[in-house]
């Protein structure tokens, strides 16, 4: 009897033991969740999202940084509006609850770059705090998701620019291309070397006052001569704005702007006259009929002045026949001569008869 007695109390103990330890691994398991202890009084309060961006049941929920809860549930919400998809339930001390102004605002972060989601409040500045069962408002992250998307696509192009850059720093190493060849051929750069040779003679020589260049920086009479040249511009163009010379007049007189005005006015409109055939020139530009008779003349006048280059004609005779060229001027010689002697002795060649009948 004593013995089962014995029996009977250690196994009580066992299950006595067996009770606080499995009371302790409870109270160890809520401590290190933090789902807000055995004893401790919590509240819950909802979040609408379009994404629940991979939250896990359990997640931590922080109130500026600062642990506050879990994650109870994340379950679709069933709401046809985009923005409220998803259904987020936190539980929360309740004491924690009343700190929670109705006007902050929810995000879901990453714990580090590849960590797990955790929901972060951020504090607003209402006088009014969220209800249990309440909704907190959560911050729109599509904003900053599209940013994010166009920045994978700015990677992209970067990262076939420096792809480019590599295979043209690739060919420039190999010497290829203007730039390779300036860096590793030697011929050209020898030509590049003889090339800035010569410039620097060039400048040694424009400083030492030789060539034109060098004359004109360092010659003292070239520069006086110059600055005489642009003086006596200046002075032109001093006696211009004066209203001295005709260029001046043009320029300064009214009268003769208005005289040069009204012919230009004339000029245009002889010219308006010619183009609509009024006056001899006009009915030569524009009369048909005018335009053909003369065209017939000055062909009559070209075959008469080739017939008189031929020797046709009086006149053409004249001009290739040398006889009687010789014959006009022997008489032209023997009527010089008689006009000479008529004038030194008249009285031989005036006589007077009378005679009877």
């Amino acid at each position: 009897m004593p013995q089962r007695q014995k029996l009977a109390w250690a196994q009580l103990r066992v299950g006595i033991m067996a009770v606080v330890s499995l009371s302790i691994l409870v109270v160890l398991v809520f401590l290190l969740t933090g789902r807000g202890g055995i004893f401790g009084k919590t509240a819950r309060a909802r979040i609408f999202v379009d994404d629940s961006a991979s939250l896990k049941i359990g997640a931590a929920v922080r109130l500026n940084g600062i642990d506050i809860g879990n994650v109870e549930d994340v379950r679709l919400s069933g709401s046809s509006d985009p923005g409220r998809a998803v259904e987020i339930v936190i539980e929360v001390r309740r004491e924690m609850l009343s700190r929670i102004p109705d006007d902050s605002q929810s995000t879901l972060n990453p714990e580090g770059v590849f960590g797990d989601k955790y929901v972060n409040i951020t504090r607003g500045q209402s006088p009014r705090t969220v209800s249990e069962g309440g909704e907190l408002r959560s911050l729109d992250t599509r904003e900053f998701q599209e940013i994010v998307q166009q920045s994978y696509n700015v990677l992209a192009s970067l990262n076939g620019i420096t792809k480019r850059i590599d295979s043209i720093t690739s060919q420039v190493e190999k010497g290829h291309g203007t730039i390779g060849k300036l860096l590793y051929d030697e011929a050209l750069y020898n030509r590049i070397d003889a090339v800035v040779r010569q410039a620097q003679n060039v400048v040694a020589l424009v400083e030492t006052g030789k060539g034109t260049i060098g004359k004109l920086l360092a010659d003292d009479q070239l520069y006086h001569s110059i600055n005489a040249t642009v003086h006596r511009v200046d002075t032109v163009v001093a006696g211009v704005e004066s209203g001295k010379g005709t260029l001046g007049m043009l320029l300064n007189d009214p009268a003769m702007y208005q005289n040069a005005t009204r012919i230009l006015g004339e000029s245009n409109k002889l010219i308006d006259n010619l183009n609509a055939g009024q006056g001899t020139l006009g009915k030569l530009l524009r009369d048909e009929a005018l335009y053909k008779q003369l065209n017939t003349t000055l062909a009559k006048v070209d075959n008469t002045v080739d017939r008189v280059n031929t020797g046709q004609g009086t006149l053409g005779q004249l001009l290739v026949n040398r006889a009687l060229y010789d014959s006009l001027n022997g008489v032209t010689t023997e009527t010089r001569q008689l006009i000479k002697d008529i004038r030194s002795d008249p009285r031989k060649f005036l006589r007077i008869k009378l005679a009877l009948f």
